[in-house]
């Protein structure tokens, strides 16, 4: 089968495309042909050597996928051979197959394509997290959205939307703000200017967000941090602006905030059961029609190099997909 392959740390031009063994899944496990494998950014620093936790050489690239059923679970009948299916694995996504524990999987929605299945996983998991249970987001609050027109930044101006808040959504370019537009967003800040403290205190007659999420990092954070409300939370999401900024506690005891880390994979791995539940109530949006998973651009398999690059440069709207097969 083919696969992308990261045989040691470095820049994404030292992936190759390689024609590998298949794989060998374990008898609980259950095989999937990858139809579809959608990227996110800590692919990237995964491949670097950047990420928190790192596979084992040599690894395939891409944390979630969609695909069909080829081998079933020998003790786990929920999914058979012909279904389609969608989850995350961390790692092993840009290849042919892959197989999981059956605990990973999800059957795909209907109506949905393969491409919009695979973006699902992580994004909506990890913003839904975010608002739900570390910001406790509550209907009517002001809800400022960093890098909005990202994967993980559409999940959250969508879900935001979908619990009553009202959504800031706040990007570098007016084709980025108009894809956060169409996703429900109320107001818009073009951030390119350096403004973002004064825009956001602007359209909130001056007493800030009550909760902003951010997964740029960088000066931006710092931006952040001025124009939080009293009893705001900040969530930090990731560092995508490339730069982990430090957190000025005097703004901290000043304005009574909070500044609260998420990080969706530990939070799956040790709540499974509170996890399964977040996903329940994000498919009832799903078919509700409160949420509309974007799929930005699609590639081939072989041009995995261009789909990590709109990653890297910070040209991605919407999910970056990479069609298997």
């Amino acid at each position: 089968m083919k696969a992308v392959i990261c045989n040691s740390f470095g820049p994404i031009d030292s992936l190759s495309l390689e024609n590998i063994e298949d794989v060998t899944p374990k008898e609980e496990e259950v095989e999937i042909a990858v139809k579809a494998a959608a990227l996110n950014f800590p692919d990237v620093l995964m491949v670097e050597g950047k990420y928190q936790s790192l596979p084992a050489f040599p690894f395939s690239p891409g944390g979630e996928f969609a695909g069909i059923v080829t081998k079933e679970s020998s003790s786990d009948r929920r999914f058979k051979v012909g279904d389609a299916v969608f989850g995350a694995t961390g790692y092993g996504c840009l290849a042919e197959k892959i197989s999981v524990s059956p605990d990973k999987l999800r059957h795909r929605p209907e109506h949905m394509s393969f491409e919009a299945a695979a973006g699902l996983s992580t994004t909506f998991g990890t913003s839904y997290y975010a608002l739900k249970q570390r910001a406790k987001l509550v209907k009517g609050e002001t809800l400022l959205v960093l890098g909005a027109a990202g994967g993980v930044g559409l999940a959250a101006v969508q879900l935001g939307k979908a619990m009553g808040a009202r959504v800031i959504a706040a990007a570098s370019s007016s084709e980025k703000l108009d894809i956060a537009k169409s996703s429900g967003a109320d107001e818009l800040i073009d951030y390119s200017d350096g403004a973002l403290k004064e825009q956001v205190k602007s359209l909130t007659d001056g007493k800030g967000a009550d909760v902003i999420y951010d997964p740029v990092g960088g000066e931006l954070f710092d931006q952040c941090m001025r124009c939080i409300s009293w009893y705001g939370r900040i969530l930090v999401v990731g560092f995508v602006g490339g730069e982990i900024p430090k957190v000025p506690t005097n703004l901290v005891l000043l304005k009574s905030c909070q500044v609260i880390g998420v990080f969706y994979g530990a939070f799956s791995a040790r709540y499974p059961l509170e996890n399964e539940s977040n996903f329940q109530e994000i498919l009832d949006y799903v078919e509700s029609g409160a949420i509309n998973p974007l799929t930005g651009k699609t590639f081939p398999l072989r041009e995995y190099k261009e789909a990590l690059s709109c990653l890297v440069e910070r040209r991605a709207i919407g999910k970056i997909v990479v069609k298997v097969q």
